[in-house]
């Protein structure tokens, strides 16, 4: 079954203005990406470590306000032969805080996306805007006995005993994100295929360990027909094209976090894989050219 970029019947999400999904296809692999809403931290939160009158004059240049920054979050659906394969789950329900975000769940049904039908699940990293949409009263329940939840072994042993002393996570964000990670151990470990630097999860489509963002922060790579995509999870933001070299304020390792983003920008700048990322705005889908020792974001043209 391929994807496609029309409404079902009866099922178009007809109270919603904007899309919330789009499909690519990446030579035999069908990739959807899929809107979970808006989340909308603090601006300081994406470049803690800038000049706040650079980080003003940047977001002056968009027109952006200087309070608040609205983080996209994405997350992708992915068919290939007989598996459906969500990665990560978006926010979920239960942060009143982010009344705008935790809209997976009736955007997957809209798409079609029967959680039922999901073989396999592959989670960039654990924050609770990645795990939050599996925590979901009810979603357990819906997914197969035999789902299969693809995580790294240095993701799941850090969140048994999380520190967030590098971060710039406020006390209520850093104890919100440690108990989503332990819920979400408690009521999924048993499903849990973790992998220490790389697994294949089926053919052409491999998750491999970064680091940086967590301590098993991964990416997922696509590659059929000759085509390809990166799913960047956290690991690439609106601000890193200009300035890579700012650290985002979720991050456990920022100079790691700084060294994976350069290395996996020049790797799509050289390949000229597209790249999907969680918190690049909506469908997310776009190359990276290199622009002297930076880079610059090139959106794909929308197929309609």
């Amino acid at each position: 079954m391929s994807f496609d970029n029309t409404p079902l019947a009866g099922k178009a999400g007809i109270d919603e203005s904007v899309p919330s999904r789009y499909a690519v296809q990446v030579g035999d692999i069908d990739v959807m990406v899929i809107s979970d809403g808006v989340l909308t931290p603090p601006a300081e939160s994406m470049a803690t470590n800038a000049d706040p009158a650079i980080r003003g004059a940047w977001l002056d240049e968009r027109l952006l306000a200087h309070d608040a920054f609205d983080w996209p979050l994405n997350a992708v659906v992915v068919r290939i032969g007989d598996q459906t394969i969500l990665i990560d789950s978006g926010i979920g329900e239960e942060y009143p805080d982010f009344p705008r975000a935790g809209q997976l769940g009736h955007r997957l049904k809209a798409a079609g996306v029967d959680l039922a039908a999901v073989t396999d699940v592959v989670l960039t990293h654990m924050h609770f805007d990645h795990v939050g949409g599996l925590l979901v009263d009810g979603v357990k329940d819906q997914l197969r006995p035999d789902l299969r939840i693809h995580v790294s072994a240095a993701e799941a042993e850090f969140w048994k005993a999380p520190d967030f002393s590098r971060t710039g996570m406020p006390p209520e964000l850093a104890e919100l994100a440690r108990r989503a990670s332990l819920q979400f151990l408690d009521e999924y470990r048993s499903q849990l295929h973790t992998f220490d630097q790389e697994s294949e999860v089926a053919p052409g489509i491999v998750v491999t360990r970064t680091g940086g963002h967590t301590p098993g922060h991964s990416v997922v790579r696509m590659a059929s027909g000759g085509e390809r995509l990166m799913f960047g999870g956290d690991a690439i933001f609106p601000v890193s094209f200009e300035h890579p070299e700012w650290h985002n304020g979720f991050e456990h390792d920022p100079e790691e976090a700084t060294r994976v983003r350069l290395r996996l920008m020049r790797e799509l700048a050289e390949t000229g894989s597209w790249l999907v990322s969680t918190h690049i705005p909506f469908p997310s889908v776009g190359r990276v050219a290199a622009h002297g020792d930076l880079f610059r974001w090139v959106p794909a043209w929308w197929d309609y």
